[in-house]
């Protein structure tokens, strides 16, 4: 593919929700250089180019989840060291939201180790916690496991914006990751926050072990939803002792970034989130991954109980590269 023919491409990107698996995989694969200027001349034609969206995640129920997700420290199917944790006071978590958003935060997340949202007081207890921090003024994200259409319409009376339920992997690497819920599962609750009027928050995990293949796989699941996930986080797997993919070789960099840059040719409007696992990467590959296309990233010194940069490193960072947070009025 020639220089003119990716500034054409690029000039008049359009939604699309039917790729073929060829074409994804030839833009994957495409040289580096020339991968990321597409990228970048798409994310321009859509995005303030200065600008990342800043959101935090708390985790406000930590441990003992039933799934085996390999990745998971949270599971109770392994010793990793993190301890249970019930559900938090919704008063403490709104005055967290409250401390976040004077911070110039725009997103706040919410997780809960669960398999499925439960009912009852607990689930009532988190419509609380969205309302609350609704009110704020804040984004409002969930992520509490599977959903269904009630729930979901409950959440989003309560003010919820946004739902995080990740698809992880390809289809057909998944079993490998996770043998507690298959595949169609995940799109099942994804198809209930859609149904609900909620945005989607989807995205996946690069380093687990999967193939190319798999990564692309990934990319053409996330991109046939129609309408695509508003936004979609590319995580590094952090490896966790105790867990199954504890012993995993580290991911090359280089795959986040091409990752990245497919994403945002694929879903142009997306939100596209480096998410977990930033703490391993250098200052000068961070950079690339906001070459490449990405624009939001979660700040705060930990992912639910996993490590990522510190308040001073992220403003450092941005300071240095002359980006600047997604300011509130904007979201």
């Amino acid at each position: 593919m020639n220089h003119s023919t990716l500034a054409a491409e690029a000039a008049t990107p359009a939604l699309r929700h039917d790729w073929p698996r060829g074409e994804v995989a030839s833009i994957y694969r495409t040289p580096l250089p020339s991968l990321v200027y597409r990228a970048q001349t798409v994310h321009r034609q859509f995005h303030p180019e200065d600008r990342v969206q800043t959101c935090q995640l708390l985790s406000i129920k930590t441990g003992g989840c039933p799934e085996d997700c390999g990745y998971c420290p949270q599971s109770a199917h392994y010793d990793a060291g993190v301890g249970r944790e019930g559900l938090l006071d919704p008063q403490h978590v709104i005055s967290v939201a409250r401390e976040a958003a004077g911070r110039g935060v725009t997103r706040f997340c919410m997780g809960a180790a669960w398999r499925q949202a439960p009912e009852g007081r607990e689930f009532q207890k988190v419509l609380e916690m969205v309302r609350g921090v609704s009110q704020l003024g804040l984004e409002v994200c969930c992520t509490l496991g599977m959903l269904n259409e009630r729930q979901a319409e409950q959440l989003k009376d309560a003010g919820l914006s946004a739902y995080n339920h990740n698809l992880d992997t390809s289809p057909e690497f998944y079993g490998s990751i996770i043998t507690t819920r298959i595949y169609d599962d995940r799109l099942k609750t994804l198809a209930a926050v859609r149904k609900a009027g909620i945005t989607v928050c989807c995205g996946g995990i690069l380093g687990m072990g999967e193939r190319e293949e798999d990564r692309i796989g990934l990319l053409l699941q996330l991109a046939s939803l129609d309408p695509h996930p508003e936004s979609v986080p590319i995580n590094m797997l952090v490896r966790v002792e105790g867990t199954p993919l504890a012993k995993m070789p580290a991911l090359d960099p280089l795959e986040m970034v091409r990752a990245i840059a497919t994403a945002r040719i694929l879903m142009p409007t997306s939100r596209v989130r480096l998410a977990a696992g930033r703490k391993q990467l250098s200052q000068e590959a961070v950079t690339l991954c906001f070459l490449a296309g990405a624009n939001s990233i979660f700040v705060g010194e930990k992912l639910l109980t996993t490590p990522n940069p510190g308040r001073d490193e992220d403003e450092a960072l941005l300071e240095n590269l002359g980006m600047k947070p997604l300011e509130p009025h904007a979201v």
